[in-house]
């Protein structure tokens, strides 16, 4: 990890939101984890990617401290429109252009096999003038042809990204069909081996791919998931994904719960900026802990769910339900630096109004993951006839988007029923539906809205 002047090192919080009272005999703990870090990515503070080490900081290593893969779809389908391919060789054109002087980077050209496109030998670039005018001539190779498997793709970026020796290592991917040419065990397998290694941003562009299989593979690799239903727009799209990947600062974050003796994790899930179930991701760390991945941070803010459930106790007791610490592995692989931390607490009370009362943001948030699963179950019912399934599971989304003020979400959902009365969730499905609509609000579904002030 290059080394960074103790001004530069990007500055973590840890705020911890919660109802901590309970009735008598009460188990069950919420609490919202609100992680910010400050001073890093796009601000004064620690470097951009790619950007030199503070020299007064003492040596550190020359090579690079991030790294980028570009996996771009050439399988047949890319050129129905041919179109389709000049806007991806644009739209990755536009992203190298976004790369910073310094950081290393390769292109990959996907089809039932995975291609070097540059630098080639198995190695990454590093971003100057001259790399990226190379790797934008290389580009005129690109050409549709060939089919679709994924996984290949992914393990051909992991190989370049481990080449070089770099703390950031990131990918960007996009495909615009399914995962036709290799079974979905050799993805799962693939993204297995890439998780913790890389993470990945992934889109689809058109309406020929499968939502599931693009956002399981952001899921998996803690990235991001979206769909450019029209390939003109790829090129602005690239960008900014290239700009938010520039702004990252810190990686390999977790999320450490240290629990005592008696107490149980009922889950642990990111709630925003978009809706991700961590529970099972968990990395022992003994005695009595273990560690969550977060992946690479810039400068930003997300919310976490924390369920814990303690040993029941009578009226009076108070105890630590749990320590919420935020984490980075040691350059030298010693102990992890511990970078905030905050408290969960219970405290047992006879008072009613304050053990029954619903903390704002665990409430908010609560709803905000209802919502992601009843439009998921909502566009299965739909996709399976199942009418009044549908209608019910839609329009319990459409009151909670209302009530919660998730303004996107309630659009995309226009866009899918009729609103007959928002506040009490009561619609009409739309009897014609574009694919793309329905697409996006599947691939949207999981984005959440903070908790209103």
């Amino acid at each position: 990890m290059a080394v960074f002047s103790k001004s530069q090192v990007p500055q973590f919080s840890v705020d911890v939101y919660q109802n901590a009272y309970l009735p008598e005999g009460g188990r069950e703990v919420n609490a919202i984890v609100t992680v910010t870090s400050t001073g890093g990515g796009t601000t004064a503070g620690v470097p951009l990617l790619g950007a030199s080490p503070d020299p007064s900081s003492g040596p550190s290593r020359t090579a690079p401290d991030a790294g980028v893969v570009i996996m771009v779809d050439c399988s047949g389908s890319m050129d129905y429109p041919p179109t389709k391919m000049r806007n991806a060789r644009d739209a990755t054109a536009a992203a190298i252009d976004t790369l910073r002087d310094g950081v290393a980077f390769a292109v990959v050209a996907g089809t039932h096999k995975a291609a070097e496109v540059y630098p080639g030998d198995g190695r990454l670039a590093v971003a100057d003038p001259a790399t990226r005018t190379q790797a934008k001539d290389a580009l005129r190779r690109l050409s549709a042809g060939g089919g679709t498997a994924i996984g290949t793709w992914l393990r051909l970026a992991d190989r370049l990204l481990s080449s070089s020796d770099v703390a950031i290592r990131h990918g960007i991917l996009l495909t615009d069909g399914r995962n036709e040419h290799e079974s979905p065990e050799d993805l799962r397998s693939a993204l297995a081996e890439c998780a913790g290694r890389f993470t990945c941003d992934a889109r689809g562009v058109g309406t020929d791919w499968e939502v599931k299989e693009v956002t399981g593979i952001a899921s998996a690799l803690l990235g991001t998931a979206d769909i450019v239903a029209d390939p003109s727009g790829l090129a602005a799209d690239f960008t900014q994904m290239m700009e938010n990947a520039m702004g990252k600062g810190v990686a390999d974050v977790s999320l450490r719960l240290w629990t005592p003796v008696g107490v149980e994790i009922g889950f642990v899930k990111q709630v925003a900026p978009r809706v991700e179930d961590l529970t099972g991701r968990r990395t022992e760390v003994p005695p009595r802990a273990g560690d969550y991945p977060t992946g690479s941070w810039g400068d930003e803010s997300r919310d976490y769910h924390v369920c814990v459930k303690v040993p029941q106790a009578g009226i009076g007791q108070e105890m630590l339900a749990a320590r919420v610490s935020l984490i980075v592995p040691a350059a030298d692989g010693g102990a992890p630096e511990v970078l905030a931390h905050g408290l969960v607490r219970a405290v047992w009370t006879d008072d009613m109004v304050a053990s029954t009362s619903i903390n704002p943001q665990v409430a908010h948030y609560t709803g905000q993951v209802e919502l992601a699963q009843v439009i998921q179950q909502g566009l299965d019912a739909r996709k399976m006839g199942d009418i009044d399934g549908a209608t019910a599971k839609l329009g319990r989304a459409v009151q909670l988007a209302a009530h919660s003020g998730n303004e996107d979400t309630a659009k995309l959902l226009s866009k899918v029923v009729d609103v007959v009365d928002a506040a009490t969730g009561t619609v009409r499905l739309k009897a014609k539906v574009a694919e793309a609509d329905e697409m996006t609000l599947e691939t949207r579904s999981t984005k959440t809205v903070r908790v209103k002030k």
